[in-house]
């Protein structure tokens, strides 16, 4: 039997099992499938992380986590976990591979990924010019011109927040219609550095070895293509939670979610099923930023060893 079961290895699930490791508690497994670290490995260069004076890449920033994290006693399973049920007061884990563990408290720190637009160029540039992250990486294009995709309240705050560092940042949108709420957008198109290029398609962002150099939009209205040459393009076009472990059969949830599916927490990082706990990406109104998960999984450890008291 498992004090806690922790599902996903990134820095809310790594900081989680070293808070509870170190506060106490015996029986810890952290299931991650890959190796520990989370999507923040993926990141070239990490300039925001506090305490880290050097820019480095995401990889490098999340090494020593996991031995840390281990050296108080957290346990690795390479397993994917495909469903949580909680009977009376136990959860029970099953993963991929069929074997099942039976836990006391549960904490989902599986994340959420970046929905991907499907354009031309989108794989071959991330991460290389394509960025879905603002705050992560908006500084490195201080003083020139970006381009943000999408049409949602994500894409016209990330663009506002963009018209403070970049000279000039253009608002790309297949309709002439936002998904946003009135407030953002009158925001957005009182911002005089923002460009709206709207009732189009992206054709391709394309580039060369050092990363994107542009991206061509073809209009819904006469099939004329417009050229926008940018170093840097940030999409948001939604994201999808990874919130399938605590999905029952019928499509519901075992907790309460949003419309979204990302689950409802209170401060504590509590669900609304006793002893579950969700932490990260996962949640309600994350800032997806690496600090902040790490602040969530001590957070909720804090209050799990309270909980198994």
């Amino acid at each position: 039997m498992l004090d806690l079961a922790i599902i996903g290895g990134g820095p809310a699930g790594l900081t989680a099992g070293l808070y509870a490791t170190r506060g106490g508690l015996k029986d810890v497994v952290m299931f991650e499938m890959g190796m520990p670290g989370g999507q923040i490995t993926g990141s070239s260069e990490i300039e925001n992380y506090p305490g880290q004076e050097k820019v480095m890449s995401g990889l490098d920033l999340m090494q020593t986590w996991p031995e840390q994290a281990m050296k108080f006693g957290l346990k690795h399973e390479m397993k994917k976990t495909t469903s949580v049920v909680k009977n009376n007061d136990i959860f029970t884990l099953t993963t991929e591979d069929g074997n099942t563990y039976e836990a006391k408290a549960v904490l989902l720190a599986t994340g959420s990924v970046p929905r991907r637009a499907g354009f031309k160029g989108e794989n071959e540039f991330f991460g290389r010019g394509i960025s879905t992250c603002a705050t992560c990486d908006g500084f490195f294009y201080k003083g020139k011109e970006v381009a943000v995709i999408g049409g949602g309240d994500s894409a016209l705050e990330e663009a506002v927040y963009l018209s403070k560092i970049c000279s000039k940042v253009y608002v790309v949108h297949r309709r002439d219609t936002y998904r946003a709420a009135p407030t953002t957008i009158e925001h957005m198109k009182n911002t005089k550095n923002i460009e709206e290029v709207t009732n189009v398609d992206v054709e391709e962002v394309y580039g060369d070895m050092s990363g994107v150099t542009g991206l061509k939009v073809k209009s819904k209205i006469d099939g004329s293509i417009k050229d926008l040459a940018v170093p840097g393009v940030f999409v948001f076009v939604g994201r999808d939670v990874l919130n399938e472990p605590i999905k029952n059969e019928d499509g519901t949830f075992i907790c309460e979610t949003n419309k979204q599916g990302e689950v409802i927490v209170d401060l504590k990082m509590k669900t609304s099923l006793p002893g579950l706990y969700a932490a990260g990406d996962v949640r309600i109104d994350a800032a997806k930023q690496v600090v902040c998960a790490a602040g969530d999984g001590a957070t909720a450890a804090v209050d799990i060893i309270e909980f198994l008291g």
